[in-house]
Parts: C-alpha cells; structure tokens; sequence
C-alpha cells in the first residue's frame, strides 16, 4: 500500500458509496459536534458581555440562555420538517432556492458558505483556547497549534464520511459524557446545599462593576453572542443523503440526540455558574480561564478529572470544525450543479467525497486564523449571523414548499405556521444579531455576503454564455472545408523541428516556417541549413516547398515579432484557419524545467488570449 493510500485510504469505487452512508452513532460527531460543542463557547459569550455588571452579571445568565434555548425549540421542529418534506437533502440553499426564487437561494448560498468557513475557524481557535487555560505556557503558540489542528481536520476528512464518524465518535462522547458527569455533579451538591453550593476551587473574583444595571442594549449584545450556541443545527438537513435508509428518519433522529444533549449542557452550564458564582474573564488577563475552566475547578477542583474534561472538551471544539468539513463540500457541490460556483467543485476524489469543497474550505480557514490570530473572542462577533440569516431564508422557503404541496393551506396550516414561526423568530434574531454585533465586527460578514452573491452571479452568466455558445444542433458542416495555412516558430534545426516538420506537412501544403534573426546571432541563421536539410529532402519527394520567413528583431525580442506575424497572417487570410505548430521538448522531471526557457509556454498562452476561432495551437512534444 502506497503512502497516500495509508494516510487518506484506498480509492473506493463508485460502486462502493452505500458501504459509506452512516446510522444516528455516526451522525451524531459528524453533523453535530459544531451544535454540541457550541455549549463550550456559547454561554461563555454571552457572559463576557455581562463582565461590566461584576457579579451581579451573573444572575442574568439563566434567563438569557433560557431565551435562545426557546429559539432553538422553534428552530429545532422546524428543521425536523424540512428533513421530512427534503429527505434528499434540504439545506436552506434548496428550500430557498426552490420555493423563495435564484435570488434568495443565492443569498442563503452565501450566508451558509460563510458561517461554515467561520464554524472551522471558531471551533478550532475554542479548542485551542481550552487547551491554553489548561496549559497556559501554550498560549504563545496559539496560532501554530490551530493551524496545526486544521490540517490533521483536513487529513482525516479526506478519508471519508464513514471513517471520519468512527474517528470522531470516541472523542464526541467523552466530550458529551464528561460535562453531564460534571453538572450532574454540579447540580446535586446544589440541590443538596439549598442553592448555596461550595466550590473546590473558589473561582477568580469578580472584576468591580462598572455598568450598575442590566440594560438594553447591554441585554442584546449578551443575548446575540449566545446565539453562538445555536450555530450548526442546519448541518443534518443539508447532510441527510449521508445517511442509511430510511435516510429522513434517521436523520430526524440524529436531529433530535443533538438537539437534546445541547439543551442539557447549556442550561446546566447557566444554572451552575450562576450557582457558583462563576464570572467570565477578559481574554487578555493574567491566568486566564474559560467559564467552563473555572466551573470544573469549582466543582471538582484541579485533579485527574478537570484535565480529563478540559482534554476532552478540546478534542471536541478542534473537531467540531468537522461539521464544517462535512457540510460544505455538499453545500459548494449543489451550488456548482446551478452554475453558480466552478463545476471543480462537482468532481468526486478517490474516497468518493467532492475534495475540492474540503481544499477550498482548508484555505480560506487559514486564511481567517492567521488574519485574526486565532483568538476566538476576535471571531465570535463575525459569527451566528449568517446562520441565523440561513435559517429564516429556510423557514420562509418551507412555508411556500407547504402552500404549493397537495392540499395547501388547509391540509398543511400547521406546518405553515411551524415554519412561519421559526421564521419571524430567526429573521427578528437576525436583526439583533446584526445590529448588536455590526460595530465589532458584524459588518465584514454583512460585506461579505453580497460580494459572495456578484462572485456567484458572474459565475453563473459565463456557464450561461459558455452553453449558449456551444449549444449547436445543427448537422456537421462540409461547405468549404479547406487546409490551415501552418505557421510553424523554429530557433533551429534540431531533431524536435524535424518532428514538427514532418507533422506540418501532413497537414497541409501551405506551410510558413517562421525563424526570429536577432543581431546576437550574427550571420547564423536557418539559412545555411534551410537548401541542404530541408528542401533537398522535400524536392526529391516532389512535395509543396515550404516558406522560410525569416524576421529581423534588433531587440532581441522573440514573442511580439512572433504573435505580430501570426495575428497579421490571419487577418490577410480571412476564412482560413492558421495552425501554429509548437515544438516542445519534455523533461523527465518538474525540476528540469527550470534549465530551460518557457517561451513556447509564454506563446501559447498569448496565442490562446489574443487569438480568435481561426487560429488553432498544436504542441508537438519532444521526450527526453
């Protein structure tokens, strides 16, 4: 077995592909890492913004986690209907595509391409950051191990839907086992206490209030970094074809595990920390911990199981950027089937995965790590709005799907109003996500998204132009059929040349050899050769003679005299087409290339921009 197979698996066969469809156990750390792990980063988002109110902040915790677990219950039915009415799939990109028009498809495509390239970049740089409270000297190292942490995301990915689930689920559960473990813990000494629990670990001190009340706009702030803790419900729905039949309830199952598991940890998690008294940190401060950190400590202090938790809540956060991994090359895949992205991104690699989703998905997160240092508290306000804004362009789209089904409104009202709910819910959520986040940093994703959306469209007018073009259901057409006058470059008279000139008189008789004389070469040329090793032969054979051209370039310059030539020649020549033959010599080894010019390369590229449909290019390759 090669090293290639080793490390990303053998080829499968298309044959192959139901082999790879996965059950509920798989699809658990495949599609819902992002949304479990969320429980990690979301409420500690949120309480960062409550930091201003000193301890008294924390007492406002549970009831905004309370608000968006609301949000995620209409979010949650609502998606379990649009796995039913799309068991082939129905990521807000199709329902919205098919029900809401090309426009709002287009702008649900650039919403979702968006927060998936961020959902890789937080969940990575959140790991990394749990791992840093853990270990603090590491924090130096911060963006090294996030990058280093994306591509071994990469490697594993490009193994397959099947291979990755079983390779995630070990550390999914021990992510999910661990923090029940710890707020069932939590919660009885709670209980147990009155209400009045007492720490292992007291936590850090609170830092001296600045803000004496909980007001508006603080409130909305607090509550819209929650959100965070929403993102990645969509991830089954668009990943539903991944699943073994019956795919729909399946999935719908996988949904509901998810959706489930997220609202325990994430109530738990408020309940504790206001019991506590467990505060958020600035980032930047000395010994800094996450809340989850610092909730452990209190509840079990700093022995085997807090680094056992921290362990596993960093390999959770490092791989919930998979939900990224596993949903975006589907999404870019259905995209590019509607002309609206590069057809390279429809291609099957050896795995059977559409591999140019993940290359491109492993660029551009890169890209926003080493632009934002990996620091998650930089990344958060960027985040949540493009899936909140996915959100209710699907909700909107299935209230259409349901008015258009058989029955319409009167069999399907109470899907409609499901649907319609979740709408006006998510599309209000948007507005204050937006609105709260757009001055730190919210604005780039709000930039973003119409760029995507002209990127998309200028996409799709040259797949447009490209069919139109090429569509021709007209029969073959013989009138005028006539050989290309054959314009053939040679420096000189070598074995390569030859080739050529044996090609080019198959081709027609009609042949022009082009030779640039520049000063440097002296009286040499191809003229004390041309009588002796090239019209001798052809004489004797009794065919048409060739023209030698040969063009003066005082400056040395090869290429312009050249494509001067050729374009002049096809324009004296209208109705003809004018093949230039290029002799090009092959080496062994990329590296070689570099020992020898590219100018036939340079000419080629010039002929195929400035040239038109009369002038055809033919590589005739020399092998050393």
């Amino acid at each position: 077995m090669s090293f290639v197979d080793s490390l990303l698996g053998r080829p499968l066969a298309t044959s192959e592909e139901r082999a790879e469809h996965i059950g509920v156990a798989a699809g658990i750390p495949i599609f819902g890492l992002d949304a479990l792990t969320s429980a990690a980063y979301g409420p500690e988002a949120a309480m960062t913004l409550l930091i201003p109110l000193g301890l008294a902040g924390v007492h406002y915790i549970v009831p905004i986690i309370s608000a968006i677990l609301i949000l995620l219950g209409i979010v949650f039915f609502s998606y379990r209907q649009t796995i039913a009415a799309y068991p082939n799939g129905g990521g807000s990109y199709t329902v919205a595509g098919e029900n809401l028009g090309e426009s709002a498809g287009l702008l649900a495509a650039a919403a979702l391409m968006i927060d998936y390239i961020l959902t890789a970049a937080v969940g990575i740089s959140a790991g990394v950051e749990a791992l840093t409270s853990a270990v603090p000297a590491l924090q130096s190292d911060t963006l090294l191990i996030c990058l280093v942490i994306l591509a071994v995301l990469a490697i594993v990915n490009m193994r397959g839907v099947k291979d990755t689930g079983a390779a995630f689920m070990a550390p999914t559960f021990l992510f999910v086992g661990t923090l029940l473990v710890m707020i069932g813990v939590g919660v009885y000494h709670t209980i147990m206490s009155g209400g009045h629990p007492t720490p292992v670990v007291a936590p850090p001190a609170a830092l001296p209030a600045t803000v004496k009340y909980l007001g508006l706009w603080l409130l909305m702030k607090a509550f819209a970094s929650g959100c965070a803790a929403m993102t990645g419900v969509e991830a089954v729905s668009n990943g539903v074809m991944a699943f073994a039949d019956p795919r729909a309830k399946k999935a719908q199952i996988t949904l509901s595990v998810i959706v489930g598991i997220l609202v325990v940890l994430l109530f738990g998690i408020a309940y504790l920390a206001r019991a506590y008294g467990v505060t958020a940190m600035e980032s930047d401060a000395p010994h800094f911990q996450t809340v989850l950190s610092i909730l452990t400590i209190a509840v079990f202090g700093r022995g085997w199981f807090y680094y056992l938790t921290m362990a596993s809540v960093l390999a959770a956060l490092a791989l919930s950027a998979n939900t990224a991994f596993a949903d975006f090359p589907r999404l870019v895949r259905a995209i590019a089937a509607h002309d609206s992205l590069p057809h390279v991104f429809l291609l099957r690699g050896r795995r059977l995965l559409f591999s140019h989703g993940i290359y491109a998905l492993t660029g551009f997160t890169t890209v926003i790590l080493i632009l934002f240092d990996g620091q998650t508290e930089r990344l958060i306000p960027l985040y949540a709005i493009g899936a909140f804004l996915a959100f209710t362009l699907s909700q909107a789209g299935m209230v259409v799907h349901w008015q258009k089904a058989e029955g319409g409104y009167k069999k399907h009202w109470w899907h409609m109003f499901v649907n319609g709910f979740g709408a006006l819910a998510t599309g209000l959520t948007t507005i204050v996500v937006l609105i709260a986040k757009f001055a730190a940093g919210a604005w780039v994703t709000a930039l973003l998204v119409p760029v995507l959306i002209l990127l998309m469209l200028g996409v799709k007018r040259h797949y447009s132009r490209v069919k139109r073009e090429m569509k021709d259901m007209t029969p073959l057409n013989l009138v005028n059929l006539e050989s290309p006058i054959v314009v053939i470059p040679m420096a000189r008279w070598d074995r390569i040349t030859e080739k050529a000139m044996r090609f080019g008189l198959l081709l027609s008789k009609d042949i022009k050899v082009v030779h640039i004389h520049s000063d440097s070469e002296g009286d040499e040329g191809l003229d004390d050769v041309w009588e002796d090793k090239v019209l001798a032969p052809i004489k004797k054979e009794g065919l048409q003679e060739p023209e030698l051209v040969t063009i003066p370039s005082n400056f040395r310059f090869v290429i312009t005299p050249l494509m001067d030539y050729i374009l002049k020649l096809e324009d004296e020549n209208p109705g003809r087409k004018v093949a230039v033959i290029l002799p090009e010599m092959v080496v062994r080894h990329w590296w070689e290339n570099l020992l020898h010019g590219q100018r036939v390369q340079l000419l080629k590229l010039l002929l195929l921009l400035k040239g038109n449909q009369r002038i055809v290019v033919v590589n005739i390759p020399w092998y050393l």
